[in-house]
């Protein structure tokens, strides 16, 4: 069987709620989702899925090869992109088609992709994580019982401006979460937007009034010193990763001991998070994928051995999508349908005339002039920022 070509569609995921970190919120909750088809001359077509926007640069390290060879094929399509790099929207278009060359090869075993990568157990723990920053205090109980319905026993609150606001919500949401444990994990996401001159203080104030299971990127990414800092005076486990791209940016980090929980992003593809969670293996850490949609990733976690624990964002899927797992006891239960488990309906995606906001420039993914160059919050930047536009 040989790769011929590929397809690109666009559908959206209705969260029913606004969605957002510090950095901004989507107030009509309605996102992009980048879809990509790899198409081949046995008739199986592999799914993937994430931003794309180098495929044309990319895709021919695929055109004509045979999908089962997936580690090769990563990186081929590293060496492809040798001299321009492998950062950025590019690294995202080889996550996208390396989770469509894991979707074939497993269709092609006709097994389930966990099955494939030697997972014994279809059970994936997680905890929830609402990108709930745009809701109001109610609104985040609610949200959260639902995660406690499904017998999640953590969860994660979006802050870093407003700390009287965090701790508030940090103890609703421990609450809520105590339903199932008396020790519910806690989670503290401030997104890359305090400073190191920061850091350490407002996270001491927080420790001060709540327990934290970790914070996470409480400073930019790829700040290796600052988060040795911050590891080096906190007993709170310190939480980074999902943004940076290859092992060559995680490496630092690991190897300094800055950082307790390694992250991944979803986004970047099996192959990305298998090797990573070897890396961290390799130092006795532990690693969690962030979600995406349709928790691609879960499939790659049940099949390592340091797995802690998977972000699961939402009990829904985006239009057009279905998938072969469920939410139960507190994780993510993956299906045996042959790959991924996505089922893509091209007829109502293309009847959708929506469009989402995500990356608009007040939005979640575009990070404020004054973050971690801030000396004192003013009262106005305490509130939500919602992306323009929307809402």
């Amino acid at each position: 069987m040989k790769i011929t070509g590929y397809r690109s569609l666009s559908t959206v995921h209705r969260w029913g709620r606004p969605v957002g970190d510090v950095n901004g919120v989507v107030r009509d909750g309605v996102t992009d989702v980048p879809v990509v088809l790899l198409e081949t001359d046995g008739g199986l077509t592999g799914v993937g899925l994430g931003a794309h926007d180098a495929i044309d640069r990319v895709f021919p390290a695929l055109d004509g090869e045979d999908p089962r060879a997936v580690s090769a094929l990563y990186d081929r399509m590293l060496s492809w992109v040798f001299k321009a790099g492998h950062t950025g929207s590019t690294f995202a278009t080889i996550g996208a088609l390396d989770m469509a060359l894991w979707d074939l090869k497993a269709k092609m075993a006709g097994e389930p992709l966990w099955r494939l990568l030697g997972a014994r157990d279809r059970f994936v723990p997680g905890y929830a994580s609402g990108l709930e920053y745009g809701l109001d205090d109610d609104e985040l109980v609610a949200l959260y019982d639902r995660f406690a319905d499904r017998g999640f026993t953590g969860a994660k609150v979006k802050g870093g401006l407003d700390l009287r606001r965090d701790v508030a919500r940090l103890r609703a949401v421990r609450e809520v979460m105590s339903r199932h444990s008396d020790e519910p994990a806690l989670m503290y996401d401030v997104n890359e937007s305090w400073g190191r001159h920061q850091a350490r203080r407002m996270l001491a104030r927080i420790e001060s009034e709540v327990e934290l299971t970790w914070i996470e990127e409480p400073v930019r990414r790829w700040d290796v010193e600052g988060y040795l800092t911050i590891a080096r005076s906190t007993t709170t486990a310190v939480a980074t990763g999902e943004n940076l791209t290859g092992l060559e940016q995680f490496r630092p980090l690991v190897e300094a001991g800055a950082v307790d929980v390694v992250q991944t992003g979803s986004v970047w593809g099996p192959t990305h998070f298998l090797r990573v969670a070897a890396l961290a293996h390799a130092h006795d850490l532990p690693v969690s994928p962030v979600a995406y949609n349709t928790n691609p990733l879960a499939h790659a976690a049940a099949a390592v051995p340091n797995h802690l624990v998977s972000e699961v964002q939402d009990l829904s899927f985006p239009v057009g999508l279905s998938v072969d797992q469920t939410f139960e006891d507190g994780g993510i239960v993956l299906g045996d349908a042959p790959g991924l488990g996505i089922v893509v309906d091209e007829a109502e995606i293309a009847a959708g005339t929506e469009s989402g906001a995500w990356g608009v420039p007040a939005g979640p993914h575009v990070r404020p002039r004054d973050a971690g160059l801030r000396l004192a919050v003013r009262r106005e930047q305490q509130t939500p920022r919602a992306a323009a536009g929307v809402g």
